[in-house]
Order: C-alpha cells, then sequence, then structure tokens
C-alpha cells in the first residue's frame, strides 16, 4: 500500500503545529459562541482564524490532485483529514469542512468556466460558503430516485420546486451558493437519468430557509442542518451543472471523496478521545483503585486501540484503491470504511462518556459533540443499511464470478450416494457402543 509522501509528511508537522497553538486553546470559545450566538451568525473565532491557516499555506488541502496540479493524492490528504478531524471546529478554519469540500470538486469537476469563475473562486478564497440540498422529509432520500423535487425548464430558466432538509450550512450569513438536486425528467426510461444538479444563488425569490434542524440537541455545531423551501424558485439555464439527467453521475463523483474524508476526520476524533480517556483513567480513583487498574477500563482502552487502527488501516486501503484504480472499482473499499469509521468512532467515544462519568453527558469534555457528529455520520451520505448492501451485493458478483473448483468454494450438498460409499469406508466417525 501506497505511503504518504514527503509533502505530506511536511504539511503534517505543520498542521499539528497550528492545531496546538490555535485550535485546541479556541475549542472553548467556539462552543460558547456557537451556543451563544446560534446557528444563523458567523462565529468570529472561526474568521479570526482563517487568515492564520491561510498564512500558514494550510489552506485547500482537500484539492485532489487529478483537479489540480498542487493538490494532492487520497492517501496524502488522509493523514492530514485525520488531524483535523481531531477538533470538530478545524476542517472549516483550513476551508476543508463539508459541504463546502464537496461543492468546491463538484464545480471545478463537472462546472463550466463562468460558474468556476462566479462560485468556486470565492468559495476556494473563503469569501463565501455553500450549501447541499439534496435530502427531502416527504422521501426515503437513502434511495435518491424517490427525490420528488422538480427542475423544470421554462425558456431560458429553470423553475425549481421542493422541500429539502440536512441542508447543511444553508443558515450561515456566509451561505451564498446551493447545489440542488431535483427532477427534470420525471417519466425518463432509464431513473438514473431522471435526476440533476443545479447551482442556486442562496439569495434567490423563492428560497426561504424555514429553520435549523438540531443533530442530538446540537444547533449549527458543527454542520448547520436546515430545512429549506424552494417556491418557484427560478434560475438560469446556465446555472445546470453538467446537463439535464446527469445528477447521479455527479453524486457519484462527488460522494467517494466526501466519505472517506468523513472517516478520516472520524478516526481524528476517536483519537482523541482515546488519548483523553487515558490521561482521565489516571487521575479519577473510584473506590480506593484508579481508573487505569480496572480490567473493564484496560479491556475498553485496548477494544479502542484495535479498532481505530483497523479502520485507519481500512481507509489508507481506500485512500490508495481511489488513487490507483479510481473511485467506480474502489466503491466497494469506500462503501466498508462508511459502515466502520462511524460505528467505530461511536463506540470509542460512548466509551469515553461511559469513563467520564457525569461529566461525560455535557459538553465540557467535548464528547458529546464528538458522539452526535459520529452518529450523524452513519446516516449522512448514506445509511448503514445502504452501504451494508452494496458491500453484499458486490461480493456475491466477485464470488460468482470465480470457479469453485480452484479455490475450495464451492457451496454443495453432499448426495446420499456419496454420503453412504463414505460411510461404508468407514470415514464417518461412529459413536462408542454404535454397530451399524
Amino acid at each position: 500500500m501506497q505511503e504518504p509522501s514527503q509533502r505530506s509528511n511536511e504539511l503534517a508537522v505543520k498542521l499539528k503545529a497550528f492545531m496546538a497553538e490555535h485550535i485546541y486553546p479556541n475549542e472553548r470559545r467556539y462552543f460558547l459562541e456557537a451556543e451563544r450566538l446560534g446557528p444563523w451568525s458567523v462565529y468570529p473565532v472561526v474568521q479570526e482564524l482563517k487568515p492564520k491557516a491561510k498564512e500558514a499555506g494550510l489552506w485547500n488541502l482537500f484539492l485532489p490532485v487529478k483537479e489540480d496540479p498542487n493538490g494532492l493524492s487520497n492517501v496524502d490528504y488522509a493523514p492530514l483529514c485525520e488531524i483535523m478531524g481531531r477538533s470538530l471546529f478545524a476542517p472549516e478554519v483550513f476551508n476543508c469542512s463539508a459541504p463546502d469540500t464537496g461543492n468546491m470538486e463538484t464545480i471545478l469537476r463537472y462546472g463550466t468556466e463562468e460558474q468556476k469563475e462566479k462560485w468556486l473562486k470565492p468559495l476556494l478564497e473563503g469569501e463565501i460558503r455553500s450549501a447541499f440540498a439534496m435530502t427531502e422529509p416527504d422521501a426515503a432520500s437513502s434511495d435518491a430516485r424517490n427525490i420528488g423535487s422538480s427542475i423544470v425548464r421554462d425558456g431560458d430558466e429553470y423553475v425549481i420546486n421542493g422541500r429539502k432538509w440536512y441542508t447543511t450550512n444553508s443558515t450561515s450569513p456566509a451561505c451564498k451558493i446551493m447545489i440542488f438536486m431535483g427532477k427534470n425528467k420525471p417519466e425518463g426510461e432509464d431513473p438514473y437519468r431522471r435526476q440533476s444538479m443545479i447551482l442556486v444563488p442562496r439569495e434567490t425569490p423563492g428560497v426561504k430557509v424555514v429553520r435549523a434542524l438540531p443533530v442530538l440537541g446540537f444547533y449549527g455545531v458543527p454542520d448547520r442542518a436546515a430545512e429549506v423551501v424552494f417556491d418557484n424558485v427560478r434560475v438560469p439555464a446556465s446555472n445546470m451543472l453538467l446537463g439535464e439527467g446527469r445528477g447521479f453521475e455527479i453524486a457519484q463523483g462527488r460522494l467517494g471523496p466526501g466519505r472517506i474524508h468523513h472517516c478520516m476526520r472520524l478516526i481524528g476524533l476517536a483519537e482523541r478521545v482515546l488519548e483523553r480517556m487515558c490521561r482521565w483513567a489516571e487521575l479519577r480513583e473510584p473506590f480506593g483503585q484508579p481508573l487505569s487498574e480496572q480490567s473493564v477500563t484496560r479491556e475498553r482502552i485496548a477494544e479502542s486501540r484495535i479498532a481505530i487502527d483497523q479502520a485507519r488501516l481500512l481507509t489508507m486501503n481506500a485512500a490508495h484503491m481511489m488513487d490507483t484504480v479510481g473511485n467506480k472499482e474502489a466503491r466497494r473499499e469506500i462503501a466498508m470504511i462508511k459502515v466502520a469509521a462511524p460505528l467505530m468512532a461511536q463506540k470509542v467515544i460512548d466509551w469515553g462518556m461511559q469513563m467520564f462519568g457525569g461529566g461525560g453527558t455535557n459538553n465540557d469534555h467535548f464528547l458529546t459533540a464528538a458522539f452526535a457528529t459520529a452518529r450523524l455520520l452513519r446516516l449522512a451520505d448514506g445509511p448503514d443499511e445502504v452501504h451494508r448492501n452494496q458491500i453484499a451485493k458486490l461480493e456475491m458478483r466477485r464470488h460468482r464470478n470465480t470457479d469453485p473448483a480452484t479455490t475450495g468454494g464451492e457451496a454443495t450438498v453432499l448426495d446420499l450416494e456419496d454420503a453412504e460409499r463414505m460411510a461404508s469406508e468407514g470415514l464417518w466417525p461412529k459413536p462408542a457402543g454404535f454397530d451399524a
């Protein structure tokens, strides 16, 4: 498996130093600002730190080398993403947070030159932010074919109608552009060619952000989920991405990198929780014995270590596959990590909460916000069940195309004639005292 490059290693050193100097000391302030100012505000601490990150050369690290000559491969970016993921607000400081990264990659890969100039450029500069409008409250959106929102051509414009929720980032005052997914060919023969994606400026008449949505009680941390209604929204036909009926194609190109980013951030989050567990275990002495001396504590620390390393190895393997054979060929590996990493993080964080006792249920130790994030990511970018279903289908197909004679994998029932013959030859053991 490919190792991260020297450039990636050097960036990791700089990133760790920046986190120690600027991110960790400001986390409490970030959570206080998020709580007091609410999800409709820009948080001053983030705005103060962004110029410092840019000046340090730690900006837009997510850019893929295939689209940008200064970008990084998935293997190179993965460990950097893990470092950023140790803090829930760090990715935004480096302009590497969802949904902006996915939206920027989408416009970079599929946008016209005009779209790139108007929207991608200010996003890359950090001057604006963006939202992604896909999930709907009235549809089982884990199957995007169910999406009912409409995109209808009317002369030189498209008319957009729909109700979306978990439209991440749309409550931010800095959000200026949304990528909207809806049907523009509802009766098309191919169910995967009925959907399109189109750019919708946030201030377009008819776009209404109805409410902020909490994630397990957290508003605006870290992704500002919201419900948005699109009521006869008109945008120029030139806002269409790639072309009519290409929505699924765009989604597949966008979601692969997004999923691996989520997984690496979760690994960083779990790694930090484990470190806190180890330190806390040596500080607390219930019933006259340090937590660190109790077998249940040691068992959970050991299991956490194993689970984190397993998830990291799976994720780095997926990154390697994406770099070498492409996202489509790596879809099994991507699906595997999307199941494994959130489950791992949720389990490790839950053990951390248990170890911290009552303090683990408030946010003094940031464990509850971490838990909410891990739990959310068992749904975002596809629920566990969808990914497991895909993994199983791919595995069945793989073995369907394998000659069992070469692998010893044939699944057959021994016929009666062979069973009787083997019994007569004494190949089956007989119970003591039994005389056939």
